[in-house]
């Protein structure tokens, strides 16, 4: 654990630089109870994509939006690989479909928001759960199960890119995001052994990026699909 400052009251300070192993990483900790949320689609149906649309798109109902991260992997038209759950409504099926690729390098797992806190599970395992999130997103791989890295990342492992996740330790929830190329033993071992957290997904790798204000960070690029946001009340409305 870094010591990072969480709570809705300091949410807007939460991430912070380090370096681990010699890799750059922005690390923004939260509390499960903190307004964390999914963003995939406006209310037309059409695709968000962009931190600034999900900025604006929470002004609209008085928030401010204090941090954000691309949070699963996409199709070309945008639309999620696996589950996706937004605001209770299940908008893609949980998928146990095997494939190439990072995502199909199982187990694979689920990131989730209920009422009654946050979560990562491994696939199978939350299917057997039948939790009802209010917001979920599958990926891939699992980075840590249970305290125990991924079975088939290997130390000596030569592929390396940037790479953002996600990591849960009962309410505390750990986004990461690693501004040098890493292994996804490197990238696992940061979760499990730095961040503390048992359960960890990977949420995608090279198209990574981060909306961190307090950091003057507000990546851009080609829209994404899902993102993750979490808001406090605007300061008008405070």
């Amino acid at each position: 654990m870094l010591g990072l400052v969480s709570g809705t009251a300091s949410a807007h300070a939460a991430c912070q630089r380090t370096q681990i192993e010699g890799a750059r990483y922005v690390v923004c900790e939260f509390k499960a109870s903190d307004s964390i949320e999914l963003f995939l689609r406006d209310d037309a149906g059409a695709n968000i994509g962009q931190f600034d649309r999900v900025r604006k798109t929470l002004a609209a109902r008085g928030r401010q939006l204090v941090f954000a991260m691309n949070a699963g992997m996409y199709h070309d038209d945008r639309s999620p690989v696996g589950l996706y759950v937004e605001n209770g409504r299940e908008v893609q099926r949980i998928s146990t479909a095997n494939g190439w690729g990072n995502f199909s390098l199982k187990p694979n797992g689920v990131f989730f928001i209920t009422d009654d806190g946050a979560g990562v599970l491994e696939t199978d395992q939350y299917i057997r759960s039948k939790i009802k999130p209010r917001f979920a997103t599958q990926s891939g791989p699992m980075l840590v199960i249970d305290g125990k890295l991924h079975h088939r990342f290997l130390k000596d492992a030569t592929s390396r890119y940037r790479r953002n996740g996600v990591g849960v330790d009962g309410d505390r929830v750990v986004f990461a995001i690693s501004d040098d190329a890493v292994t996804f033993h490197q990238f696992g071992r940061a979760f499990r052994d730095v961040f503390k957290t048992p359960n960890a997904l990977y949420l995608d790798g090279s198209i990574s990026r981060l909306f961190a204000p307090n950091l003057r960070r507000y990546d851009f690029g080609f829209p994404m699909g899902p993102i993750v946001g979490v808001s406090i009340p605007s300061q008008n409305d405070r």
